[in-house]
């Protein structure tokens, strides 16, 4: 699943364009993905995530970064040996793409509006 471009409120992945929230895993897209607090990631909002168990999560916080990964989340994820980086989406978009391209088992959760 390569992300061939994003704006705000848009990403276009493998050829199909996505009007909401996704997650992105090697095979397939989630979405609409919501979460229970909108803007406030907690982790029972990553229960597919954790199930694939990737070695990378890239969390995609909106365009202007406006969602929020609360410590305990990332916490959580680390404890379960899934490394983790938090970005804007735009950021996010361009370090998913890197890590698909040296084969990283990575997974992309991308808020894509605020």
């Amino acid at each position: 699943m390569k992300i061939e471009s994003y704006r705000f409120g848009s990403i276009k992945i493998d050829g199909k364009v996505y009007m909401r929230d996704v997650i992105i895993f090697p095979d397939k897209v989630l979405s609409p993905w919501w979460r229970k607090m909108g803007h406030n990631l907690s982790i029972s909002d990553l229960n597919e995530v954790i199930e694939y168990n990737p070695d990378l999560l890239i969390i995609g916080t909106g365009a202007y970064g406006v969602m929020q990964v609360p410590d305990s989340t990332l916490e959580s994820l680390r404890e379960r040996d899934i490394k983790v980086k938090v970005l804007k989406t735009g950021e996010a978009v361009k370090n998913y793409n890197e890590g698909i391209e040296k084969g990283v088992n990575v997974v992309a959760c991308l808020h894509l509006t605020c």
